[in-house]
């Protein structure tokens, strides 16, 4: 385990997109045709009343870390059932070679409450409840005892929701976030990691990072994903001095019905319905671009080509250096391509992306480096900070700082070739400047139950003490002898 762990953090870069996205989607495809052992646990309804004393199955007394799936919306790719462990699983693995987690405090978790997925309710090689999701208050009673199971054995233990249905995911994070150590990676992780790069494309720009509340945000995608980066720009802004009514009208969001307006606010949850506009509701990308002119396009759709050749040209022709970030997981889901980006806007554009891609080459001999915008940068760190404190719970503003972290780790160097995020090969330094600055916040927020006034006043090596590294130790003493 040492020497698999350790080679991912010699070869992060390699291997971060075999660990987790773009391979890992496709590992949940054929998760069950390649299972060979139980990776993490499984709760189902036939389970409920015994979850407290399942928890106890799980060998290890120390548990710091769990994400948990429900498999209900995977990456891009849907309803994939109990199928979905591979999430959790490749999550933890960036936990434990990112974010310095020891590999024995973390649990892989999947809510196993069936499938709507029509293909898996017929295979008969799926590992999964072969039943209908589970759906209304059963659905939410089952979560609720996972939850209280887990608290119950691991009272400190940091539970990371992942890729949840758009229509659970933020009823589990208001139910949840005031109460347990927990936070939703696909809201607020992404959130976060968005807005670090918002504020690394700014600083490209030459844009002071407080002209945040300046922009034309434009979002394609009203989903969890959308309305989650949506909010944690919306809580940047005000932190920076906007009122939220300033802040709202910076945004325009998109579904494939057009602009919410507020023509549909019966239709929207009470999130959604902050960003509904009162006028111009309906209007498609296209017309929003030429209405609007947005300095900021971002994309998380999860359909492939959505940012035509055409809407791209538009936004350029009306910005200097646009912002253009398509989000979605994994490749062949991307709204548009590095090339596309960059050629369509004769490469005056600030990219990154939510998967890998190579480096562009201009005609004229210009070479554009595209980063990936991966939670990654973002929820090792996080973890850490706030299990090394001792928070009970995530804040908006631990969420702030953790963003500001990473966006002040870019060099001005990596700006000057197009970089809004650092390189893969520092993620373990990322890492640890974000846990300081989550463990900083909590000092200030009161939420550090953990540290001790010595460890306060010298977090950055107490965070590097806790973190884990994965060294042989020595079975036998070694000592000099001298006769």
């Amino acid at each position: 385990l040492r020497c698999h762990i350790n080679t991912q953090m010699d070869n992060i870069e390699e291997m971060a997109p075999l660990i987790y996205t773009p391979t890992v989607g496709q590992a949940c495809k054929e998760f069950a045709t390649r299972f060979r052992r139980p990776r993490g646990m499984y709760f189902c309804e036939a389970d409920r009343g015994n979850m407290a004393a399942m928890v106890h199955n799980w060998p290890h007394r120390d548990v710091h870390v769990i994400v948990v799936t429900d498999g209900s919306r995977i990456l891009g790719l849907g309803d994939l059932g109990a199928n979905g462990m591979g999430i959790p699983i490749g999550k933890l693995a960036l936990y434990c070679a990112a974010g310095g987690i020891a590999p024995h405090r973390v649990l892989p978790v999947v809510l196993d409450v069936g499938t709507d997925n029509q293909e898996l309710l017929k295979d008969r090689f799926y590992i999964g409840v072969q039943q209908p999701r589970l759906k209304g208050n059963e659905y939410f009673q089952l979560v609720d005892e996972f939850m209280q199971a887990v608290r119950y054995r691991w009272p400190n233990v940091l539970v990371q929701f992942e890729d949840f249905s758009s229509d659970k995911a933020q009823t589990l994070l208001n139910t949840y976030r005031h109460e347990h150590l927990t936070f939703n990676d696909d809201i607020q992780g992404t959130g976060a990691t968005t807005l670090a790069g918002v504020l690394g494309a700014m600083r490209a720009k030459g844009d002071p990072v407080e002209a945040l509340g300046d922009q034309r945000i434009l979002i394609a995608g009203a989903g969890s994903a959308g309305i989650g980066v949506a909010q944690v720009l919306k809580q940047a802004m005000m932190e920076q001095g906007r009122t939220e009514e300033d802040a709202l009208k910076t945004f325009f969001i998109v579904d494939q019905y057009g602009l919410l307006g507020h023509e549909r606010l019966d239709q929207f949850s009470p999130e959604q319905q902050k960003f509904a506009r009162k006028t111009d509701g309906g209007l498609s990308l296209m017309e929003v671009v030429k209405k609007y002119k947005p300095t900021i396009l971002l994309g998380m759709t999860a359909v492939g080509g959505l940012f035509k050749e055409d809407l791209i040209r538009e936004m350029a022709g009306n910005c200097d250096r646009p912002i253009i970030f398509p989000l979605s997981n994994p490749t062949t889901k991307a709204e548009c391509t590095a090339e596309q980006a960059f050629e369509w806007t004769g490469g005056n554009c600030i990219f990154a992306s939510g998967s890998p891609f190579d480096p562009v080459s201009m005609s004229d001999g210009r070479t554009f480096y595209p980063t990936q915008c991966n939670n990654m940068f973002v929820f090792p760190g996080l973890g850490l900070g706030v299990t090394v404190a001792g928070c009970k719970t995530v804040t908006d503003r631990m969420l702030y700082v953790a963003a500001e972290a990473l966006a002040n780790f870019v060099s001005q160097e990596e700006l000057e070739e197009g970089k809004v995020f650092p390189h893969v090969s520092t993620i373990r330094e990322v890492s640890h400047r974000v846990a300081v600055a989550v463990a900083q916040e909590a000092v200030r927020d009161g939420q550090a139950s953990k540290l001790t006034e010595a460890q306060r006043n010298n977090l950055e090596e107490h965070v590097s003490k806790k973190m884990y590294y994965p060294e042989y130790v020595p079975l036998v003493e070694k000592r000099e002898i001298t006769i």
